[in-house]
């Protein structure tokens, strides 16, 4: 991989001249296992001293994540949908929760509860729908399940969709997913992220709401393990803050 950071150490150059707060924050979605590439992102988080939130599958969860996570402080857990499961309508984009079925409110239920006896309180109260697909139509009942934040992709509309429930989304994502799945072109990545910064720090977006990278640990190649660190090694370089989701929810 090969890579200017050029433009992205410019633009943050001028947030530290701006005097601008930047948290940023890492989720890393499909987790259910213990497995050396778990133990990879881990390292990695520790490495950066910026802490990981994995997106765990309830229902798919398995005993060995348990004692991973409780052997690291480093990986935070959040609840990644039921099944992730496909049950969107013929010719609609893959979701389990993109559109209203009888069974699920239930299983959002079942989800944060399953995770709850799991990880204690080392779960984060955080609901991450698969494919970063959700109907408003479930805000209320992640709320009545005791969520405290709900998080998908790209930037938030609105910090708060409803009282009690804070939305912190994800904004980069280096995977190349409707192509060989290996890494994204890292220009355009890199190009893309200053002008995410750009909007933020020009007030076109929110620019409280921490900057998300989403990753996918089961998946990486070698490229994908080594641009996202160094992306991430980056923005803290250039004076980017670690969020701390917990204190931010009150969770």
């Amino acid at each position: 991989m090969t890579a200017d950071w050029q433009p992205l150490r410019a633009e943050l150059k001028l947030w530290r001249r701006s005097r601008q707060s930047l948290p940023i924050w890492w989720r890393d979605d499909d987790a259910v296992a213990a497995t050396p590439a778990l133990e990879r992102l881990a390292d990695l988080s520790d490495g950066l001293g910026l802490p990981v939130h994995i997106a765990v599958i309830p229902d798919l969860v398995q005993p060995s994540l348990s004692g991973a996570v409780a052997a690291r402080a480093s990986l935070i857990p959040l609840v990644h949908g039921w099944r992730h499961e496909n049950h969107a309508p013929a010719g609609a984009k893959k979701s389990e929760f993109g559109h209203p079925r009888p069974e699920a409110d239930a299983e959002l239920k079942a989800g944060i509860a399953q995770l709850g006896q799991v990880f204690g309180t080392r779960l984060l109260p955080m609901f991450v729908p698969p494919w970063n697909r959700l109907d408003p139509a479930f805000l209320p009942a992640l709320v009545k399940a005791r969520f405290r934040a709900v998080s998908t992709f790209q930037p938030r509309e609105t910090a708060h969709p409803l009282p009690g429930l804070t939305r912190v989304n994800t904004h980069v994502d280096p995977i190349f997913w409707r192509g060989n799945r290996d890494l994204a072109d890292p220009e355009a990545l890199i190009h893309s992220t200053v002008a995410l910064l750009r909007d933020r720090r020009l007030g076109v977006t929110d620019a409280s709401e921490p900057l998300g990278l989403l990753t996918h640990h089961l998946v990486h190649t070698e490229e994908i393990w080594r641009f996202s660190g160094a992306f991430l090694a980056t923005l803290l370089e250039g004076g980017a803050q670690v969020a701390d989701l917990r204190a931010m929810l009150g969770a």
